[in-house]
């Protein structure tokens, strides 16, 4: 039996790179995928029907708490249940402290900080309303642990994202709801690959014991494993899946 049969499984961010990479396996695993992103992407949505479940989209900014309360509402009222979710939607910032602006700041947090909360708080109300449960997890970064010049904003909302998804496990350990983060390090997203020079390539390679950048699968296969009942004891975690950026 394939480890997401007859499951629900939403995706924010779901259009490309991690988000994209996880809703094909899930799909390929068995499960109806339900893609919450800023427009459809035909292509996607296409590709995640191919592997042969159910599929749909919802237009969704998860920096509107109104969005992702409408996302997780679609997607039950199309597939009945909501038993995994995936926050993955983010976004960066590219500025020194003293040079940000403030609706920087404010728009960085919002998306990455305030969009998993909007997104955990819809997410656990239905789990803990139906049987079973069910499963979260959170996309953190390298900077969920680190820091690095410049991205101030993205840090800050990465290393929150953790601790708020430590007080989620805590509050929900007895309710069947697993909740965990992902920390993934340099990944080949359009995010990052469309605004890379070859020498900024260069050097987030070499920042990894690896000496190369990750693959959105490599993180869709923890994340897999993190949903799955393969991981029924972990909940609170942050799990690297970094080419060894951390060793340093």
């Amino acid at each position: 039996m394939k480890r997401f049969e007859n499951k629900v499984v939403l995706i924010t961010g779901g259009n490309s790179g991690i988000g994209k990479a996880s809703a094909i396996l899930a799909a390929r695993e068995g499960a109806k995928v339900m893609i919450a992103d800023l427009k459809l992407n035909q292509q996607t949505l296409d590709e995640i029907l191919q592997e042969g479940t159910a599929a749909a989209f919802v237009q969704c900014d998860v920096s509107k708490p109104e969005d992702m309360e409408k996302a997780v509402a679609e997607t039950v009222a199309l597939f009945g249940r909501l038993d995994v979710a995936l926050n993955n939607a983010g976004i960066v910032d590219a500025a020194p402290i003293h040079e940000k602006t403030i609706e920087e700041w404010h728009k960085v947090t919002s998306v990455n900080l305030s969009g998993v909360f909007y997104g955990m708080k819809y997410e656990i109300a239905q789990m803990r309303q139906q049987p079973g449960g069910g499963a979260i997890v959170n996309v953190g970064s390298i900077m969920s642990q680190v820091g690095e010049i410049g991205i101030a904003a993205y840090t800050a909302s990465k290393h929150g994202l953790v601790g708020m998804t430590k007080v989620a496990a805590l509050e929900n350990g007895t309710a069947n709801i697993r909740i965990n983060t992902i920390g993934p390090g340099y990944i080949e997203t359009p995010l990052l690959m469309d605004n890379a020079s070859a020498e900024s390539k260069a050097y987030m390679e070499s920042k990894h014991a690896m000496k190369r950048l990750g693959k959105p699968e490599e993180i869709a296969k923890a994340f897999l494993f993190l949903a799955s009942d393969d991981a029924s004891f972990c909940t609170g975690a942050y799990l690297p899946v970094d080419g060894g950026y951390l060793c340093q």
